[in-house]
C-alpha cells in the first residue's frame, strides 16, 4: 500500500504542485483576514461565571475607561508651579484628542479645607487649583493623605502625581456589550438557550469590526500621548498604566515575536542546512515548502477567525520547525539512497524515499497532532485555542511534507550527495557500542539522572504575577511596576455586597449601620500586605470627619457630601460606589502585584474567612474583577497540567500500540518520552518557574514533538532486526537504527533546539521560558532516544549475541 501511495504522489507531482498554487492563492487573500486578539475573553475557560459577574458589576457601577499618566519630577518639588504649569499643560494637550472626555488630575477636583465649605451653598466646582490658584504649600496641605485622592492621584511618599484620562465609550459597542452581559446573566442561574448562544456569537461578530478599529485608536491614543509627554521629559519621568494600554503592548509584543522570532528561525534554518548538507537545495527547498506551509496555515486561521492570542504567538516558529522536522527525516533518507544507488533515475530515488519514509512520517505528524490536541481538554480557552490551532497546522504540515516537497523534489536534476560528517557518525557510533554492551547500565543511568530530575515536581507553583511576565528592562514593566508600587496596586479587585433590608432608605446613601460595615470589610481588606488602595463610601466618612474638626456628620450630611463630590469626580476616578436600583455597594481595591511572596489564592481564602468573622456572610457579597479571574486562571493550572498529560499518555500509547502492534514495544517507545516530559516538569520546578498559560504546554508539546524522533528510531530498529540474519537482531537492529535514523535525529533536534532557543532574546518572558524549555526537552529526549530506548530494545525486544561486545 505504501508503495502504490509513493508512486501515485510521483505521478501526480504536476497535479499536486498546481493544486497547492491555488491554495497558496485563495490562503494570500485570507491572510488579509488573520486577526491578534489580546482581549481579557482569550484568557477564560468559555462561559467563565466569574467574568460574566465581573461584566455584570461593570454595567451596574460603569467604571470608565481610562489611562493613568503618572508624572514624577526629577528635581523640582511635587508640590511646586512647575509642577502644576506641566501637569496644567499635559492636561490641555491631551484634552484635545477626539475620544478624550475628562482629565482629572489635583488641578481639576474639588479640595476643601472644611464641612461649611460643602454644606454652605458653596459652589463645588470652584473649589479647584483651576479656579483658585492655590499656592504650592495650600495645595500640599490640601491634598496631602487625603481620604480619596491618596493612590489615585497622588501617591503615599508625595513624589509623584497623576493624570486620569478618561475616554468616551463606543455607544454602538455599548450596546451590543451590554446586550451581550444581559444574556450572558441567565448563565448564573442557569443554561442558555441555542437561540441566545445565536444571538451571542451574531452579537460578537456585530461588535468584532467595532472592537477592531477601537483597537487601532487606542494605539494611536497611546502613541499620542507618549508624544505629548514629551515636552517635559526633561523635568520629569512619565509612566502610562491602564488595563488597554497593556493590552496594546501585549499585541505589540504578540507582533514582534511573529516577525522577527519567524524571521530569525527562518535564517538559523538556512544556515544550518547550509553546513549540514553543504548544498543549495537542501535550503532552498525546505525553505520553501516551510513557507508554504507557514502561509496556507495564516490563510486558514485567517478564514476560519482563529485567531492568535497571547499562547498561540509563537505558532510560525512552531510551523517552520515541525515542517521541517519531517523533511530533514526525507531527505536524510533520500541522501541515503542517492548514494547506495546512483544509478537511479531522480524520480526513483522520490519514490524509494517515500517507501521508506511515508509510515514513520505519517505516524510522526499523527502523534504530534495528539500532542496537541491534548491542549484542547486543557479547560482554559487561550490553550484549547491553542490545541485547535496547532491541530490545524499540522494538518498543512503534513501536507506539505509529504505532498508538496516529494514533488517539488521530482523537478530537482539528481547530483550526487555529499557525504555526511565522520565526527558525528564517530559519535553516534560510540553511543551504539555502549547501549549494546551493556543496556543495563547505560538504562539504569538515563533513569537516575531523570528521576532526579523529575523530583522537582514537587517545587511547581502556580503563583505568578502579570508584571513579572515582561522582562524588567521594558517599557511595560518599568510602566506597571511604577503604577503597582507608587498608585495603590495594578490589579483591580471588587468587592459587590448587598445593602441589607434593614437599613435600606430611600433618602440616605449612607447610614450609621452601612457605614460600619463598610469600616469593617475595608479594615479587613487593608490588613493584607499586598492591599494597595481600597476605597468605598466609608473614604468619605472619613473625609467629612475630617473637614468637621474629626467630629462625625449625621447621615443627611454624609449623603450630600457623597453627592457633591460624587457628581465631580468619583464616577471618573474609579466608577460608582453605591446602586440604589440593585441594592449593592462596591468597594474598589487594587492588589500590589509586585508584593513579594504573593500568594492569590491563599490572598482569597484568608480574604473569605475575614469577612466572615466581621459578620459578612458569602451571600452578602461577591468578589469580582481581574485579580479573581486571574487568580481563578492560575487555580486551574495543575489540574490542566494533569489532565493534558494523562490525556496525552493514553492516547500516545494507544497509538503506538496501533502503529507497532506490539503492547511492549509500545511501553517500551513510551518509557523515554514520558521520562522527558516529566524531566522538563522537574526542571520548570528545580529553577523555580511558576507554571503559567505558556509554560503547562511545554510538556504536552515537547512529547508530541519528541515521539516523532522515537518512531523514526524504532520503525529502522525493528527494520533493521528482520533485514540482517547475519548477527545478533540487537546488533543488525542497532546499525540499521543508528546509521539509518541517527544523523536524521541529531539533525532535527539541533535545529528545533537551535530554534526555540532564539525566543530567550523575547521581551515576554513566557515566551522566554517556552522557548528555552522546549528547547532543553527536545535535548533531553535525543538523550534518552539515543541511549535508553536502543537499551531498553537490546534487553527486551531484540537479543546480544552471546560471545559478548558488539563488532
Amino acid at each position: 500500500m505504501t508503495s502504490g501511495i509513493a508512486r501515485g504522489i510521483v505521478a501526480a507531482r504536476w497535479a499536486i504542485i498546481a493544486g497547492f498554487i491555488a491554495i497558496i492563492a485563495v490562503a494570500g487573500y485570507y491572510i488579509t483576514q488573520f486577526r491578534i486578539d489580546a482581549s481579557a475573553d482569550t484568557l477564560l475557560v468559555k462561559d467563565n461565571k466569574l467574568y460574566i459577574r465581573t461584566q455584570v458589576a461593570n454595567e451596574v457601577f460603569s467604571p470608565d475607561e481610562f489611562i493613568l499618566l503618572a508624572y514624577q519630577p526629577k528635581e523640582h518639588p511635587l508640590f511646586s508651579d512647575t509642577t502644576f504649569k506641566d501637569i496644567n499643560d499635559l492636561s490641555e494637550d491631551i484634552r484635545k484628542l477626539e475620544r478624550v472626555k475628562a482629565v482629572t488630575s489635583i488641578l481639576t477636583v474639588p479640595l476643601v479645607d472644611n464641612a461649611s465649605a460643602l454644606t454652605g451653598g458653596t459652589e463645588v466646582s470652584s473649589l479647584t487649583w483651576q479656579q483658585q490658584r492655590y499656592s504650592p504649600e495650600t495645595m500640599k496641605t490640601l491634598v496631602s493623605g487625603h481620604p480619596i485622592f491618596t493612590d489615585l492621584l497622588i501617591n503615599r511618599e508625595e513624589t509623584a502625581t497623576a493624570i486620569q484620562i478618561v475616554f468616551q465609550d463606543n455607544p454602538e459597542l455599548r450596546e451590543i456589550e451590554k446586550e451581550i452581559t444581559a444574556i450572558q446573566s441567565t448563565l448564573l442561574d442557569g443554561e442558555l438557550t441555542e437561540k441566545q448562544q445565536a444571538r451571542i456569537e451574531t452579537l460578537k461578530a456585530k461588535a468584532d469590526p467595532i472592537r477592531q478599529a477601537l483597537t487601532a485608536k487606542r494605539k494611536q491614543e497611546i502613541q499620542q500621548i507618549e508624544d505629548i509627554t514629551q515636552q517635559v521629559s526633561e523635568r520629569a519621568d512619565t509612566y502610562l498604566g491602564g488595563s488597554y494600554v497593556v493590552g496594546q503592548h501585549l499585541i505589540d509584543i504578540i507582533k514582534s515575536d511573529l516577525q522577527i522570532f519567524g524571521t530569525a528561525i527562518g535564517i538559523v534554518i538556512a544556515v544550518l542546512l547550509a553546513l549540514l548538507y553543504r548544498s543549495w537545495k537542501w535550503v532552498f527547498f525546505p525553505l520553501l515548502a516551510c513557507s508554504v506551509s507557514v502561509i496556507i496555515t495564516m490563510g486558514l486561521f485567517g478564514m476560519l477567525d482563529m485567531r492568535t492570542t497571547v499562547i498561540s504567538a509563537n505558532f510560525i516558529a512552531l510551523q517552520l520547525i515541525l515542517t521541517l522536522a519531517v523533511m530533514i527525516h526525507l531527505i536524510g533518507s533520500y541522501r541515503e539512497i542517492a548514494r547506495s544507488h546512483p544509478e537511479y533515475a531522480q524520480k526513483e530515488r522520490v519514490t524509494d524515499t517515500l517507501i521508506d519514509k511515508l509510515s514513520p512520517c505519517f505516524y510522526a505528524t499523527l502523534t504530534t497532532s495528539v500532542g496537541f490536541g491534548s491542549l484542547i481538554f486543557s479547560g482554559l480557552q487561550p490553550v484549547v485555542d491553542f490545541g485547535w490551532m496547532m491541530l490545524v497546522s499540522m494538518l498543512v504540515t503534513m501536507s506539505v511534507s509529504l505532498l508538496l516537497f516529494p514533488a517539488l523534489l521530482c523537478l530537482v536534476p539528481k547530483t550526487e550527495e555529499t557525504r555526511e560528517y565522520g565526527f558525528l557518525q564517530s559519535l553516534l557510533e560510540r553511543l551504539r557500542t555502549a547501549t549494546l554492551s551493556a543496556p543495563k547500565r547505560v538504562g539504569a543511568c538515563c533513569l537516575i539522572v531523570f528521576l532526579a530530575c523529575a523530583a522537582g515536581i514537587v517545587r511547581l507553583d502556580v503563583e505568578n504575577s502579570f508584571i513579572d511576565y515582561f522582562d524588567t528592562d521594558t517599557q511595560v514593566h518599568q510602566e506597571l511596576a511604577f503604577i503597582d508600587q507608587q498608585f495603590g496596586g495594578s490589579t483591580p479587585l471588587d468587592i459587590i455586597l448587598l445593602i441589607p433590608d434593614n437599613v435600606q432608605n430611600e433618602e440616605l446613601i449612607l447610614t450609621a449601620d452601612m457605614v460600619n460595615q463598610l469600616q469593617l470589610v475595608q479594615k479587613a481588606v487593608e490588613a493584607f500586605e499586598a492591599t494597595g488602595s481600597v476605597t468605598s463610601i466609608a473614604n468619605f466618612t472619613q473625609l467629612a470627619k475630617e473637614l468637621n474638626n474629626d467630629k462625625p456628620l449625621t447621615e443627611y450630611e454624609l449623603t450630600s457630601i457623597y453627592h457633591l463630590l460624587d457628581k465631580q469626580v468619583v464616577n471618573q476616578l474609579v466608577g460608582a460606589y453605591f446602586s440604589g436600583e440593585n441594592e449593592q455597594l462596591r468597594i474598589s481595591v487594587r492588589i500590589q502585584d509586585t508584593t513579594e511572596g504573593l500568594d492569590r489564592e491563599t490572598f482569597v481564602s484568608q480574604l473569605k474567612q475575614d469577612l466572615n468573622t466581621v459578620g459578612v456572610s458569602e451571600q452578602e457579597y461577591s468578589l469580582t474583577n481581574l485579580f479573581i479571574l486571574y487568580q481563578d486562571i492560575l487555580s486551574r493550572l495543575f489540574d490542566s497540567q494533569v489532565k493534558t498529560l494523562g490525556i496525552v499518555y493514553i492516547v500516545l500509547g494507544l497509538v503506538l500500540l496501533a502503529i507497532f502492534r506490539s503492547f511492549k514495544v509500545a511501553l517500551i517507545a513510551l518509557v523515554p518520552n514520558v521520562l522527558t516530559t516529566l524531566g522538563i516538569l522537574g526542571i520548570i520546578g528545580w529553577l523555580g518557574i511558576p507554571l503559567d498559560i505558556m509554560t503547562i504546554t511545554i510538556a504536552a508539546i515537547a512529547m508530541g514533538i519528541a515521539v516523532d524522533d522515537t518512531i523514526h528510531f524504532l520503525h529502522a530498529w525493528l527494520e533493521g532486526a528482520e533485514k540482517d540474519t547475519s548477527s545478533s537482531e540487537a546488533q543488525s537492529a542497532s546499525k540499521h537504527a543508528f546509521g539509518h535514523t541517527g544523523l536524521a535525529i541529531l539533525f532535527t533536534t539541533t535545529i528545533i533546539a537551535a530554534g526555540f532557543s532564539l525566543f530567550g532574546f523575547s521581551d515576554f518572558l513566557p515566551s522566554v521560558y517556552f522557548g528555552l524549555l522546549t528547547a532543553t526537552a527536545m535535548l533531553m529526549a535525543l538523550i534518552t532516544d539515543t541511549t535508553l530506548l536502543p537499551a531498553l530494545l537490546t534487553l527486551f525486544v531484540t537479543k546480544r549475541r552471546s560471545q559478548g561486545s558488539p563488532a
